[in-house]
This record gives C-alpha cells, sequence and structure tokens, in this order.
C-alpha cells in the first residue's frame, strides 16, 4: 500500500490525473459554484488563488492521501476532483469526498469517478474500509453512493446550521469483501466504472469537502 504513487485511472467518460498547479484556476471556478458551496462545508481560512495554487501544486507530494483531478474525456477539461484522505494505516481505512462542477454534472462522471478511486483504493491500495460524510438534503449525492456500494451507517443529527437551519450529516461506508462481491462477476473490476455510469450525478459532495483542503474547498458530494 503507497500513496506516494499518484496514478492516472482511465473509464469511459472520465480520466483521473494527478494534479498539478495549472489546475488551481479551474478548481477556482468549480468552488465558487453556487451549488457547490451549498452541498460542502465552509473553509476554515479564506480561499485565494494564491492559495489554491499553493495546494493542488503540492497534491502529488502527499504520501499519505491522493487527490485526483477529474477530466471529462469528452472535452479534456478539469471538472472537479476525488480524494482519498484522512488515511489509518493500522485500521487500514481512509476517508473519501468529491466536488463535482457544473459542467462535469447529470452525465454520470462524478459516479464513475467515484467507482474508479474506490476501486482503487481497495484493489491497489489494500484499504479495508473507505467512509464518507454528506449533509441529509444532498439526496442526489446519497443516491450516487448507496449505488456504488457505500451503506449507511448513522447520522449526526442537527450538526451545523445553515441558513438559518440545523442540517443532519449522513456516515457511509464501504468495505472491501463488500465491494469485492459487488465487482466479483466484473472482469475488468479494477475499472470500477464498468457497471456503467449513472446519470444522476453528483453534486458537490462532503461537508468537509474542502478539506485545506481549502475543504473545505470541495463541494463534494455531500
Amino acid at each position: 500500500m503507497s500513496f506516494s504513487v499518484k496514478p492516472t485511472l482511465t473509464g469511459d467518460r472520465t480520466v483521473l490525473r494527478p494534479f498539478t498547479e495549472a489546475d488551481a484556476a479551474g478548481m477556482w471556478e468549480i468552488i465558487g459554484d453556487p451549488e457547490v458551496r451549498r452541498f460542502t462545508g465552509d473553509s476554515p481560512d479564506e480561499l485565494t488563488p494564491q492559495r489554491l495554487r499553493s495546494w493542488y501544486g503540492a497534491r502529488s507530494d502527499q504520501p499519505d492521501r491522493l487527490d485526483l483531478a477529474v477530466i471529462d474525456r469528452a472535452t479534456g477539461e478539469l471538472v472537479g476532483e476525488v480524494v482519498l484522505y484522512e488515511w489509518d494505516p493500522d485500521a487500514r481505512s481512509c476517508t473519501f469526498r468529491t466536488l463535482i462542477g457544473p459542467r462535469g454534472r447529470g452525465r454520470g462522471l462524478g459516479t464513475e469517478a467515484t467507482r474508479l478511486i474506490v476501486g482503487h483504493g481497495f484493489k491497489q491500495l489494500g484499504l479495508h474500509r473507505i467512509q464518507l460524510e454528506a449533509y441529509a438534503y444532498n439526496l442526489r449525492a446519497l443516491h450516487v453512493y448507496e449505488k456504488v456500494g457505500f451503506a449507511v451507517e448513522g447520522i449526526r443529527r442537527e450538526i451545523e446550521l445553515r441558513d438559518g437551519e440545523w442540517v443532519d450529516e449522513v456516515l457511509m461506508a464501504l468495505l472491501d469483501h463488500e465491494w469485492a462481491a459487488r465487482n466479483s462477476g466484473d472482469l475488468s473490476s479494477s475499472n470500477p466504472n464498468s457497471k456503467g455510469p449513472d446519470s444522476t450525478d453528483l453534486s458537490p459532495t462532503d461537508p468537509n469537502s474542502t478539506d485545506l483542503s481549502p475543504t473545505h474547498l470541495s463541494p463534494t458530494a455531500r
């Protein structure tokens, strides 16, 4: 298991590749999208273009996490990110988050990207467990996670006050043997998107999507 190797993962509709500093401009636009902001937590620090350049320019140097840019194969455009972080080597577990901007939604790109990185986490990184957190009102993202195989493990009730209302947070996880069982009939199970993309695509996802992560930088699938 090594997070030092930053792979390029290719699906039918997306390519996941390591970030470079040049991706900061595209991520700045994505992070500023109103829907991304609605479905992700606030960044603990003020975000600036310079901070984003430093952040994304250093992603490939991180030995304990995997941040990959989501590229639309049809256009070559950067549409978001997927991340495995909070690695616990003893428990062989990671937290997952994703963030898909407006030009990447509604075509299954986020779903395929999720399957690709989750499959990589289990098959190549040897993870036993991948967990995530998402706002309970992000129904579209929760639907995608369930289709990929994540199961609800609990709800943190009224964990945050957003726009004057208390919101719940859903905790989900997927285990290695559950992933293997779901993909046992797939001869190319190392390519998790092989079951086909889901047109019900991700909104920005994790309430802590930008873990700055600018994370909370990222609208991930919360």
